[in-house]
């Protein structure tokens, strides 16, 4: 209709299959059933009924170029012969249906993987024929498109799915344009099953040294450092289905992160509490004359040589500054300054080293369980 307006080409869809959906390739491989309908006035017969005509009969009429805009790899099945479907009705109106596969790309923000929703597009365009030449449009709305609901999916769950008319803009025209978007909700059980469950269970055994004997150092030791390796290769294996170069920082790596930091830190608490009781040890093991000595006359000593050396260096330091003397002398809070620095300096001193393990049985799991609530709520909620 080169001089009464655009052809109108109306357009539906059957979901056959989502076969792939790749995070690191960015794309989902689908199989689909495209319809398309127009009338042609030349194709008008005398007769009540339709006439299917075979597929090689396709090169001997006119059909729309349509394509898929972000098509990476598609093919035409041909088993047995080409998947096409000729039907041209008594008014002139054509049937015109093909089986594709097609892999198209699909923009994804993995920032919330595995508690994330991609939203994917299939768009649809006329390659040559501008909107006065043709015009696209969806036969039945929202309804075009069916097939998704009795899908099943691996990881995926469709939430959603709708249909929306628009126009592509080059530098050679306006082109028509259709667009079928779907939502997708990844199913995170496969993930608590699979990552989420076993790095809990690696926290909560590098707990287990808590209870164990300080004077058992292979056995804590142990369970450390296996905790630690253990840990890192989930890491690394939680990373390999997930593109490399991807900049974003995703939930289960936050997750792995807190998990590794939690059993690392259990390996650091046993590296104090040993280097304590080592230092608590061999002050109880000196010689009887040498504790008398530093229980007798040794603490006198040592008071007077500390206050000797404080006065030496207050003395320098006036020397230094004549009017830090002055200042001294009429700030009387210097010395309540100094005796809380000290009384705040005595409360980090550990007194009992044996005790360091009763204060990690208390403080790693409620604050592993603290922040477990903030990570959940706010992956889940936010």
């Amino acid at each position: 209709f080169f001089a009464d307006g655009p052809v109108s080409v109306g357009m539906s869809l059957d979901i056959a299959s989502i076969d792939t959906i790749s995070e690191i390739n960015m794309d989902y491989t689908a199989t689909i059933f495209l319809r398309q309908r127009w009338t042609d006035e030349r194709l008008c017969f005398d007769g009540n009924k339709s006439l299917s005509l075979d597929g090689r009969l396709v090169e001997m009429l006119w059909v729309p170029d349509t394509f898929i805009v972000d098509s990476k790899k598609s093919f035409l099945h041909d088993i047995t012969v080409e998947n096409r479907l000729i039907r041209i009705y008594p008014n002139g109106t054509v049937l015109y249906a093909l089986r594709i596969t097609t892999t198209v790309a699909c923009s994804m923000d993995l920032t919330k993987y595995p508690m994330d929703k991609q939203t994917c597009t299939l768009q649809l365009e006329s390659w040559g024929y501008n909107i006065n030449d043709v015009m696209f449009y969806w036969t039945r709305g929202n309804d075009s498109v069916r097939g998704l609901d009795t899908l099943r999916l691996a990881q995926y769950t469709v939430e959603d799915h709708y249909t929306s008319v628009s126009e592509a803009v080059y530098e050679t025209g306006r082109y028509p344009k259709l667009v079928f978007h779907f939502n997708l909700k990844r199913n995170i059980l496969y993930f608590i099953l699979e990552t989420y469950v076993p790095s809990i269970l690696l926290v909560v055994l590098s707990w287990v040294s808590f209870w164990i004997s300080q004077s058992s150092v292979p056995a804590r030791i142990c369970i450390g450092v296996t905790t630690v390796l253990t840990m890192t290769t989930l890491m690394m294996g939680a990373r390999t289905s997930l593109p490399s170069a991807n900049c974003f920082i995703k939930a289960i790596d936050v997750y792995l992160g807190i998990c590794f930091s939690f059993i690392f830190g259990a390996l650091l608490e046993y590296a104090v509490a040993h280097f304590c009781t080592l230092h608590r040890l061999s002050s109880k093991e000196l010689p009887k004359v040498l504790q008398i000595f530093i229980l007798g006359f040794g603490v006198k000593v040592l008071t007077e040589l500390w206050q000797a050396s404080l006065c030496l260096e207050l003395k320098l330091q006036l020397m230094s500054n004549p009017m830090s003397s002055e200042s001294v002398t009429k700030n009387p809070l210097t010395s309540k300054v100094m005796k809380r620095l000290f009384c705040i300096f005595d409360c980090f001193r550990v007194k009992n080293p044996y005790h360091i393990d009763n204060y990690a049985r208390f403080s790693f799991p409620l604050s592993f369980i603290i922040i477990n609530v903030f990570y959940w709520v706010y992956y889940l909620y936010f």
